[in-house]
């Protein structure tokens, strides 16, 4: 995920508790939807998770342009 921002994730990461959990959680979402297609389970519970995950990147990727453009 934001490949191109590789370093200021890493940075921020260290620097702001909140933003790495939200990282954290995105990356935890992503492996819980992979085992629930795997599973088969139903669409709704995935498109749910797939949602939340989207909301997540949204939330990441505004920290990291806010943080970005503030340096």
């Amino acid at each position: 995920m934001f490949h191109e921002h590789r370093e200021l994730i890493t940075e921020l990461k260290q620097k702001d508790a909140h933003f790495h959990r939200l990282f954290d959680k995105h990356n935890d979402l992503d492996e819980e939807i992979t085992k629930l297609i795997e599973a088969h389970a139903d669409d709704v519970t995935i498109e749910t998770k797939k949602k939340e995950k989207l909301k997540l990147k949204d939330e990441v990727y505004n920290i990291i342009i806010t943080y970005k453009n503030s340096k």
